[in-house]
Formats: structure tokens, C-alpha cells, sequence
């Protein structure tokens, strides 16, 4: 049961994720988390660098689209102006949204991986349904309140992971 939570793969931010690793391993789609995994959970728009990144990985053929527990109003707001589609108020780790993700994006869910900054939402749903997960430090030193609740939870798991040799975890950005 615990193994749900561990991430195949952790990297400290989304632009360690590269198209030809993603390629490499039959890639051709990326559901990503919002808040802390693009950009800071109060930070309305993408970031040059984010605008970049989403233009490298459409220049080599891989779809990307945001699953977010947020409301329409913040998904949408930031999704739109980048053109990249989303599902809003997906309740990870459901199931739900991530088989709506792979059909929206016409891929089967062994051409597709889960990013997220969270382990009971984006790892633990994403490893649910059968994808490859990669965990991302998060963005910001932040959360909402719901999250904060999470990653209290969150922080045992990773430290149990950490004393097994299971997982590398580094604190957040400063």
C-alpha cells in the first residue's frame, strides 16, 4: 500500500523533465499539476521559463495537460493565455480526471506521465491508475490551506521513505 505513494521518479523542478528522456521511454503525454509544480500556487501567470518549456516539449510532439484540484477560475486564468488544456477541480487522487486526461489527449496511459508536488494527490492518484509519476519539488515555501493539511501527512511518508533508501527528498526552493 505504501508503494502507491512513492514516485517513480523525483527531480527537482519541471525543467529537469526533458523531451528526449520522455521520448526515450515511449512518452508522448504529460498530465502536470498547477499550484507548486508549474508555477507558486499564488501566482496567477506562467513564467518565461515555464512558456519555454512548454514550447519544447510541443516542438517534440509531446501533449501537455494540467490536472488541478483548483477552481475553474484560477485553472482556467492561468491555462488559457499558454493554451493548454486542463481539467479543473479534478478531486486527485480520484481516478476521474486522469482517465478523462488520457482520453482528451488520445494516449493510453502507458504513453503518458503524472507530475505533481504532492504524494497524496498527484503520486498516489497518478500511481493508482498505472502511470509513470515524477515528483517535483514544489515551487513555493507555501501551500493553501487544504495542502498545508496534506503535506504534515505528506512529510512522514517522505521521511519513512528517506530512512528505507527509498527516496532522495530535498526541502522546498528558497
Amino acid at each position: 500500500m505504501l508503494k502507491l505513494f512513492l514516485p517513480n521518479q523525483q527531480v527537482k523542478s519541471i525543467y529537469e523533465v526533458r523531451p528526449e528522456d520522455l521520448l526515450a521511454r515511449g512518452v508522448k503525454a504529460i498530465i502536470t499539476d498547477l499550484d507548486n509544480t508549474l508555477v507558486a500556487w499564488d501566482q496567477p501567470d506562467a513564467t518565461p521559463q515555464l512558456l519555454e518549456w512548454f514550447k519544447v516539449m510541443r516542438s517534440h510532439g509531446i501533449k501537455v495537460l494540467i490536472v488541478s484540484n483548483n477552481k475553474e477560475k484560477r485553472v482556467s486564468s492561468f491555462s488559457t493565455p499558454v493554451d493548454i488544456p486542463y481539467i479543473f477541480e479534478a478531486r486527485k487522487p480520484m481516478g476521474k480526471a486522469f482517465r478523462k486526461a488520457i482520453k482528451l489527449l488520445n494516449v493510453r496511459k502507458e504513453e503518458t506521465v503524472v507530475i505533481g508536488d504532492q504524494l497524496l494527490t498527484d503520486v498516489f492518484g497518478g500511481n493508482r491508475g498505472g502511470f509513470y509519476t515524477i515528483l517535483v519539488i514544489p515551487v513555493a515555501q507555501t501551500d493553501g490551506f487544504w495542502t498545508r493539511i496534506n503535506r504534515r501527512i505528506e512529510r512522514r511518508l517522505m521521511d519513512f521513505f528517506k530512512r528505507k533508501g527509498l527516496i532522495e527528498w530535498e526541502e522546498r526552493k528558497q
